[in-house]
């Protein structure tokens, strides 16, 4: 951008300082973005293969509902750098904004999704 880039001299006009330092900045967050959304859709897949495995979506969907009463009873206080690393998510989110940087889907969220697939599936 600063050392390849055209002229300012140019009659088309040159790079534009600002825009770079605008994409300079959104860039990582939209990447990071992107990723974690990445990360959520593959847990709904994990989601639908492992109610595939168990014979019925409800079962999974019971599996985590017990995983959420559980993860309350026991209050744990980590790093929110580790949240990733637990099944359920220890620490809660205030709102759809945090969730955008979330790598997995709230409980909830994949529980719909779950008795969803258990209404297509008829069971």
């Amino acid at each position: 951008m600063w050392f390849g880039g055209s002229s300012r001299d140019d009659e088309e006009g040159g790079s534009n300082p600002l825009a770079g330092l605008l994409l300079l900045i959104l860039g990582p967050i939209a990447a990071g973005i992107i990723r974690m959304a990445i990360s959520r859709s593959r847990e709904y897949n994990a989601d639908t293969e492992g109610a595939a495995i168990a014979g019925d979506p409800m079962y999974l969907a019971s599996a985590l509902e017990k995983l959420h009463l559980y993860s309350r009873q026991i209050p744990i206080e980590t790093n929110p750098a580790y949240n990733s690393m637990f099944i359920v998510k220890p620490l809660n989110t205030l709102g759809n904004v945090r969730n955008l940087f979330a790598t997995h889907p709230t409980l909830q969220v994949r529980q719909e999704k779950l008795a969803k697939l258990a209404v297509e599936l008829g069971r």
